[in-house]
């Protein structure tokens, strides 16, 4: 799995779901990608930390690959988490894809946010594309019409379509009026579409109490003013009115919801 800083990444809700993925269990580097080659380091500039007080050290941005074992899974997990490149964009995708092929990656998965005309007080909405059509259809996601300027998840999705590596790109809606700041709801949202699409589960107990913190912390400010309110209420309109004629073709087959449970009770284990 994979998720970039940057453009890719409306609220940081890409990277949060990465991370906290990661955080639950206990990841180990297994590679890394040389920044020099790929970092414009005037847009994605290193950090400088004290150390003992006295000495200042160099954090230089990087992209990591880190190995997880997932108990009771169908597979282990290969984590990619860095800056989305700004430089060479098809050498950096072929040493993606070589790491995949040296870990016998058998499924290459991305994780985006984008900014939408979309209310925070609705589901978050996830659409995606995957080298296997059938596949979005079958974990119940939208299918997406976009057409426009991409990222580096668009293209290493690409990428590995062209390399014969299956591939699926998840990507959310982020509220745009509250896209500044880091978003537990969305991230919340892309780790369930991750545990669909991997077939891993994913104790998201702490996002979920996060997320609902979130939201409360939001309508409060929306409240507080009231022209956001009046804005937040059309949006809220236009999403119900989008709801009320469903379409049946993008909902989970009773097969896919039945296999995804017999999973999820197997990875619990006799104690749970």
């Amino acid at each position: 799995m994979a998720a970039f800083g940057g453009w890719n990444d409306a609220g940081d809700a890409a990277s949060a779901a990465v991370q906290f993925i990661g955080a639950h269990h206990e990841p180990r580097v297994v590679a890394r990608i040389d920044a020099d080659e790929f970092i414009d380091f005037t847009s994605v500039r290193p950090t400088v930390r004290l150390v003992d007080g006295q000495t200042r050290e160099i954090d230089w941005p990087e992209t990591t690959v880190s190995a997880v074992e997932v108990p009771g899974a169908d597979g282990d997990l290969a984590i990619l988490q860095g800056p989305e490149p700004a430089l060479r964009w098809g050498r950096y995708c072929r040493a993606v894809i070589e790491v995949a092929h040296e870990l016998g990656a058998g499924k290459v998965i991305t994780l985006g946010a984008l900014l939408a005309d979309v209310p925070h007080t609705r589901p978050v909405s996830i659409s995606g594309i995957a080298s296997d059509a059938a596949l979005v259809d079958r974990l119940g996601f939208d299918h997406t019409s976009y057409e426009g300027p991409t990222g580096i998840v668009g293209v290493l999705h690409h990428a590995c379509g062209a390399a014969g590596l299956s591939s699926v790109s998840l990507w959310a809606s982020v509220p745009h009026y509250v896209a500044a700041a880091p978003n537990p709801k969305v991230a919340l949202a892309l780790v369930r579409a991750f545990e669909g699409a991997a077939g891993v589960v994913v104790d998201a107990a702490e996002l979920e109490a996060a997320a609902e913190d979130y939201e409360r912390q939001v309508s409060a400010a929306v409240a507080s003013d009231p022209e956001v309110r009046a804005f937040v209420e059309r949006l809220e309109s236009a999403a119900d009115e989008s709801e009320d004629d469903p379409d049946p073709a993008n909902l989970p087959s009773a097969d896919a919801i039945a296999s995804d449970f017999q999973r999820f009770l197997r990875q619990q284990g006799p104690e749970g």
